[in-house]
């Protein structure tokens, strides 16, 4: 199903589970990818090469969200080489696992800056881009469930999907005339990731975060990737400032206190 050649995919932190599943959704699907993240170019060339199998142009660019001048010359190289992206996840993410007692100051800027400032550079950058060109195009979030309910242990995280969640709102609403439509993928306990890193670390939280979940199971990268193609989808011509939350159930239940 080739339904987005012709676009333009840019994600950021695209180098991690989720962003890589997205890459190749995206590809499998016709659309070209504009990968970036904080590594070398090295650690790009295995999924370069998968995204070259799918025959599609792609691209890797060493990039820091959090640097709004660095993020404008990325898409600015991106339009150039590949063209203009009308496909835009803003996907870079960060978390550390303090509560507010115990959280720097230092790595609340940091989570702040990465989670919420980065995607607000990328996105707002790529979406004047699509006005001044008089493109339509989409914005898919990468959010959490945590913007949902209070994680004591993951605050700055927490509030950053939480002010993400305004923002995606208020794009939606502004851009909404210029036929770019602005969404959030919201997911629960991913299999992956920044979650799966913790799992690795503390494997008995991974059974415990299963049965935490209503329906009892974890989800895998490839399901978060294929919510954001179906946002992306040039056939979804009318959902936009929706949250598509894929957490299994959790966000009916109270705060999680661990």
């Amino acid at each position: 199903m080739e339904n987005l050649n012709g676009q333009v995919a840019i994600i950021s932190g695209a180098l991690g589970d989720i962003g890589r599943a997205i890459a190749l959704e995206l590809a499998s699907r016709g659309a070209n990818i504009a990968l970036g993240d904080l590594h070398e170019e090295d650690a790009a060339s295995g999924i370069l090469t998968a995204l070259g199998d799918l025959n599609i142009s792609a691209r890797y660019d060493c990039v820091d969200v959090a640097n709004a001048p660095a993020v404008s010359a990325w898409i600015e190289k991106v339009a150039l080489t590949l063209g203009t992206p009308t496909l835009i996840i803003p996907n870079a993410a960060i978390v550390t696992l303090k509560n507010v007692a115990e959280i720097s100051r230092d790595e609340w800027a940091q989570e702040i800056s990465i989670n919420l400032n980065g995607a607000f550079y990328m996105a707002q950058n790529a979406a004047l881009r699509l006005v001044k060109e008089q493109r339509e195009g989409r914005i898919v979030f990468i959010g959490s469930w945590a913007a949902e309910r209070p994680h004591p242990h993951i605050p700055a995280y927490s509030a950053a999907k939480a002010g993400l969640r305004m923002l995606m709102q208020c794009m939606a609403l502004e851009f909404a005339p210029k036929g770019i439509l602005v969404n959030e993928v919201a997911p629960g306990y991913v299999n992956a990731g920044l979650s799966g890193k913790i799992f690795d670390s503390e494997p008995e939280l991974k059974e415990a975060a299963r049965l935490r979940v209503p329906i009892q199971k974890l989800i895998e990268p490839g399901e978060v990737a294929a919510h954001v193609a179906y946002l992306c989808d040039p056939q979804n011509r009318h959902m936009t400032g929706s949250v598509l939350t894929l957490d299994g159930g959790l966000s009916l239940q109270g705060t999680l206190t661990t």
